[in-house]
């Protein structure tokens, strides 16, 4: 019996889940962290103070403190029964790193002791030579250091009965570029505090700190574990590389927020115990569109800790699914045909008087406030909108952007139509000439109809990659797979320059004698006209869109190979450079790795292609053949005329066509691999990957096995079809 059939008879047999305890989520929420509570109870005033100051105001904790702090943090890890310790970081391979220490120690007599300094805590320095550099360093030169990032708290892991400290941090080179996510995030966040606090001031000199927020919206499919160990691509690729169409798929649009299927349900309440345990606020629990297909959120959260705590959770998901016998797909694209899965990145910015930035008030200079940071982040991804495509651009994105609910590679902004008018009117309104009659530019009653159109604002448009949605703008075009961290840094890298901007402007005009109000509503409308070509209501699937969209001048950059390119223009350079977030070396390093990661996904996807074609596809088919082949010889040597046989012949001849296509061109992609495989230059290499390898063979060679699948006995399958792993539990 082969390994599909294996895997549908197990789950059959065995479909129950492990048992999951009740539990009152908030009396474990935060239970496995460190947080400022804790700290209280386990550190001396002046440590828990250099915390706190560390946390809110981000000053350097001294060394002397740093032992305290270190010493509170290993009492509270082993009350927990922690026996190691780790730097938790981010490094660019696009998953997490750790590499565990010991608290146990040796004195110089010999005596055994248990010790974690404030050394320890605040620096470490893991091997770097196999970390992703993009050149910054040759391997021979391995240093790399990571360092404490306290504004995230540390936290505790467990793995079956271990139990490990984690402490985040960042992770840089010997020669101090930045080697992770985290560095440069942190330095964006920074730079759109400071320039969002010049701007809020205009408003209210109180406001002395900016705080972005994210809520990520995480999707994802739950297959059985046996049939994912059947699908070498699923195992190898994270989606399924062929793959028919079963009878039924989402076209009846009943999975959707439907009744969550008990196996899953049981996973569901397990992961998400683990994950209140580790402070991450998860909120939204339910089914997806695609069968399968899931999705959880939290509450919203500080940028840095929201990223940390998705990243977290991808993990914990993952490895809490073995033990309901059950795999997380978390690939952009695992199955053709129905929905992909995306990470929305719902972000806003929030002041320390408690306003949401991009929340309307209940006066004109609350809503004047309002408009200036909505219509700056319209400005933002209009000027940066091939930056904010690069951020998002990879692989398995490549499959998913434009197809199924997906939102187009083409970046364009979403307001829905009461804010277009909104938009509309300042655009007409604000006169050309700075004099006393612009007050009227203050009487467009903002005050009044803005607050309610805000009660339902918007109409979601699935179609939009970045789209207002309230309180808030959704980012809609981050794959599922992804490190939030990426769109980010480069989202609130945007922003932060954009307001540095608006400032100037609008100071500009004040020195020309024209009042603060007058002087923002002017420089609104400024920006309005600059960026409106960004701003679309329709359908960003249809074809007129793409022709209008060229038309404004809007990027249609469809290949992640050709969207990175945005990192190395003078305008990204000079972007970065000056918000202080990444150097040349480093954006150039970054555009390097993304272009190799690019290189070596699509490479291990043409391998497994090849190697289900050639191992599995095609013997199942050749024995096929050979049994129909029995079969109309055996009507021949009967003496039947070929009528009695003719729909065998029908059959037997398309099979044998699919067999010779799908030989050729996996012998054909083989060739094309190797020519791309000695191109020198990476850039190159990857578009060779893109043009020569994925669009010429993975579309065709899948056509023709997808095929045969409808062709051959069903016995002689070897490979689970979708109608199994979708709906298979």
């Amino acid at each position: 019996m082969s390994l599909r059939f294996n895997a549908i008879s197990s789950i059959t047999n065995d479909s129950a889940g492990a048992a999951v305890p009740n539990a009152k989520i908030t009396g474990i929420f935060g239970s496995n962290v460190f947080t400022l509570k804790t700290a209280r109870e386990y550190l001396a005033d002046e440590a828990y103070k250099s915390l706190v100051t560390s946390i809110r105001g981000g000053k350097k904790i001294d060394r002397n403190v740093a032992n305290q702090i270190a010493n509170g943090i290993r009492a509270w890890a082993e009350s927990k029964g922690v026996t190691h310790y780790t730097h938790w970081f981010q490094p660019l391979t696009g998953t997490t790193a750790e590499k565990h220490d010991s608290f146990f120690t040796l004195k110089s007599d010999g005596t055994a002791i248990e010790e974690f300094d404030g050394a320890a805590l605040i620096q470490q320095e893991p091997d770097a030579s196999s970390f992703p550099s993009g050149g910054l360093r040759a391997t021979f030169e391995a240093r790399g250091y990571t360092a404490w990032d306290p504004s995230s708290p540390a936290f505790i892991i467990e793995i079956g009965e271990g139990k490990t400290l984690c402490i985040p941090t960042i992770f840089v080179s010997y020669t101090g570029e930045s080697l992770d996510y985290k560095a440069p995030l942190l330095k964006a966040l920074e730079a759109l505090n400071k320039s969002a606090v010049e701007v809020c001031n205009y408003f209210d000199k109180n406001v002395t700190k900016v705080t972005p927020t994210l809520g990520w919206e995480q999707e994802y499919f739950v297959i059985d574990e046996a049939l994912v160990n059947a699908r070498p691509d699923l195992v190898q690729c994270g989606r399924t590389v062929f793959g028919a169409a079963p009878a039924k798929g989402q076209q009846l649009e009943d999975h959707y927020f439907g009744s969550i299927p008990e196996r899953v349900y049981a996973f569901m309440r397990d992961y998400e115990q683990e994950a209140y345990k580790l402070g991450i606020p998860l909120r939204t629990r339910h089914n997806e569109v695609a069968p399968a297909q899931f999705e959880c959120a939290p509450i919203f959260e500080e940028v840095n800790i929201a990223v940390d705590h998705n990243t977290l959770l991808m993990d914990v998901m993952s490895r809490v699914a073995r033990r309901h016998k059950l795999v997380v797909l978390l690939h952009e694209k695992p199955f053709a045909g129905i929905n992909g899965s995306g990470k929305h990145n719902n972000w806003s910015m929030a002041t320390d008087t408690g306003v949401n930035l991009l929340a309307p008030g209940k006066t004109p200079k609350t809503n004047l406030m309002f408009l200036t940071f909505f219509v700056n982040t319209i400005k933002a991804v209009h000027d940066y909108s091939d930056v904010l495509r690069a951020a998002i651009a990879s692989a398995p994105n490549d499959h998913r952007l434009g197809a199924n609910e997906a939102p187009p590679a083409i970046i364009s902004v979403f307001v829905g139509q009461y804010l277009a008018k909104v938009l509309g009117d300042i655009e007409s309104r604000v006169s050309t000439k700075f004099d006393e009659q612009d007050e009227a530019i203050l009487k467009l009653d903002l005050h009044r109809s803005i607050p309610e159109l805000m009660l339902d604002n918007t109409d979601r448009n699935r179609t939009s990659p970045f789209a207002f949605t309230g309180n808030k703008f959704e980012f809609r075009a981050v794959g599922s797979s992804a490190n939030c961290a990426i769109s980010m840094t480069v989202l609130n890298t945007i922003v932060a320059n954009t307001l540095k901007k608006f400032k100037a402007d609008v100071d500009a005009l004040i020195e020309k004698g024209d009042k603060k109000e007058i002087a923002i509503m002017h420089v609104i409308q400024k920006y309005i006209v600059e960026s409106k070509n960004v701003l679309f209501e329709g359908d960003g699937y249809s074809e007129e869109w793409h022709h209008e969209a060229e038309r404004r001048g809007l990027p249609n950059l469809k290949t992640t190979p050709i969207a990175l390119d945005a990192f190395l223009t003078d305008k990204a350079k000079k972007l970065f450079e000056s918000a202080g977030v990444y150097s040349h070396t480093e954006l150039e390093a970054r555009h390097e790795i993304e272009l190799e990661k690019y290189i070596k996904k699509v490479q291990i996807e043409a391998r497994i292609m090849g190697d289900l074609a050639i191992n599995h596809i095609l013997p199942s088919a050749i024995k096929y053949q050979n049994e129909l082949l029995a079969n109309v010889n055996g009507l021949k040597a009967a003496g039947l005329p070929e009528s009695a046989y003719k729909s065998q012949l029908a059959v037997l001849k398309e099979v044998s066509e699919h067999i010779q296509v799908i030989h050729d061109k996996v012998h054909a992609m083989v060739e094309a691999r190797k020519v791309a495989n000695n191109i020198d230059n990476t850039r190159t290499k990857a578009i060779a990957y893109e043009s020569q390898v994925k669009a010429t063979f993975f579309d065709e060679i899948r056509y023709h096995v997808d095929k045969l699948e409808h062709l051959v006995d069903d016995d002689a399958w070897t490979l689970p079809k979708y109608r199994e792993m979708l709906f298979l539990r």
